[in-house]
């Protein structure tokens, strides 16, 4: 008889591979600075849609309940999880970090601007996904 497949976010949580993560399960993480300081959230992940690679993670930093947020564009690459804190940490420096652009596209038009996507890799001294 096959096992029941856990319903419990809890159990799924605990359960879930060690290099897999759904990403609806990314929405809402803890993002951290390479110094342990609590810089946000992760809010979103966008994903190439041709090429599978996430792009970038949306992250919503400072406010609160949702008034004076700022939101940036972290190269996904930047990120790393830390099991100890249950969280990402941005592996820049912190101002680096801080220092990030905060204009998220509200349109389409910027998803497929180049020069704007490149900008946001060249401040965090990374390659672009594309390349």
């Amino acid at each position: 008889m096959a096992q029941a497949i856990p319903r419990s976010q809890q159990t799924l949580k605990k359960d879930e591979t060690v290099n897999l993560i759904a990403a609806s399960k990314v929405n809402g993480t803890k993002l951290f600075t390479r110094s342990g300081e609590r810089a946000g959230e992760v809010e979103d992940i966008m994903i190439d849609k041709i090429s599978g690679h996430v792009a970038y993670a949306v992250a919503a930093f400072g406010g609160f309940l949702g008034l004076g947020e700022t939101r940036r564009a972290i190269p996904w690459s930047v990120l790393h999880y830390d099991t100890e804190r249950d969280g990402y940490v941005a592996d820049v420096d912190d101002a680096v970090l801080k220092a990030a652009p905060n204009e998220i596209p509200t349109d389409n038009r910027y998803y497929r601007d180049l020069d704007w996507n490149s900008r946001i890799y060249t401040h965090f001294g990374v390659p672009p996904y594309w390349i």
